[in-house]
């Protein structure tokens, strides 16, 4: 039975990371239209109403099976994890105009390696292998996104930024999940998010209609499906996966982001651009290469 919740708990991480990194594609094509703000704050209201009728249906029932105690209210829990949420998505966004999906995929899954050292600060000495991981993905980043003139490319590194931001996202997660209904807390922090989003969008963007009906199959993939289906599906899955555990199998939405720009968008790697990606991948996996081994769930 623990192992069968451990494969039920990868399974549901693996579909997430499916859909997010098709995602990409779909932001990027977002873009074309409205602005990042724009975009964002209709991706989370989306994502939101997409949870109401769920909520509807377990009238509550998913708010009785929490593994402890709150130590802080709900309302407290959505404005931190909705935050987090905001300034990863907001860097992402803004960054993906400017690079391309599949490097934003792969820059993106960096977080991977940025969630065990930022748990330096949570008391959590990351193990050896997660420095040999961290190295072999800064080279590969170098790789991927530096040019002839050492510069690395605005997107690039606003996108990197957006990975610290996600990777404070994931212990937030892993640390709230437990405590919350996985949909009430879901839908607060898209709430949280979307009224973030709106608030600057209107501060800083025009926001015309017709440019938004253009972006609508973009906006409605990564509304109800990234964002209302998957952020809610890692808030399930994170409930037995540790964020280390979490964060190696999201990291395969790297992979599904160059799949879907090369597919949709027509988007191709250079040879040194293939090696710095490959790099990063195997940086990401040597860093979390122990949660392959078989472990009892207490120690997960």
């Amino acid at each position: 039975m623990e192992r069968k919740k451990i494969i039920q708990s990868d399974f549901i991480l693996f579909s997430t990371a499916l859909i997010w990194g098709f995602a990409f594609v779909a932001q990027k094509e977002g873009m074309e239209y409205i602005g990042p703000f724009t975009f964002n704050a209709i991706r989370f209201i989306l994502g939101s109403l997409t949870l109401l009728p769920v909520l509807y249906i377990l009238n509550n029932r998913a708010s009785a099976k929490t593994k402890v105690k709150p130590r802080i209210t709900l309302m407290q829990a959505g404005l931190i994890a909705g935050t987090a949420l905001f300034l990863g998505a907001t860097f992402q966004q803004i960054g993906i105009k400017y690079t391309s999906a599949g490097n934003a995929g792969f820059i993106t899954s960096l977080y991977v390696i940025f969630t065990p050292i930022l748990g330096i600060f949570l008391g959590m000495i990351p193990k050896f292998r997660v420095w040999i991981g961290a190295i072999l993905a800064t080279i590969g980043l170098y790789l991927l996104t530096v040019n002839g003139n050492l510069e690395i490319a605005p997107g690039d590194l606003l996108v990197l930024i957006c990975a610290l931001f996600y990777a404070v996202h994931v212990h937030v997660i892993g640390w709230l999940s437990p405590q919350f209904s996985s949909y009430k807390l879901a839908l607060l922090q898209f709430l949280v998010a979307g009224m973030m989003s709106s608030f600057a969008a209107i501060l800083v963007e025009p926001v015309i209609w017709h440019l938004i009906e253009k972006a609508l199959i973009p906006l409605l993939y990564v509304g109800i499906l990234s964002t209302g289906l998957a952020f809610t599906l890692q808030i399930v899955g994170q409930k037995i996966a540790l964020p280390s555990h979490a964060a190696i199998i999201l990291s395969f939405e790297a992979v599904f982001a160059a799949i879907g720009g090369w597919l949709f968008l027509g988007e191709t790697f250079s040879l040194k651009s293939i090696i710095g990606c490959l790099l990063m991948f195997a940086g990401i996996i040597i860093a979390q290469i122990n949660i392959l081994r078989k472990t009892k769930m207490n120690q997960i």
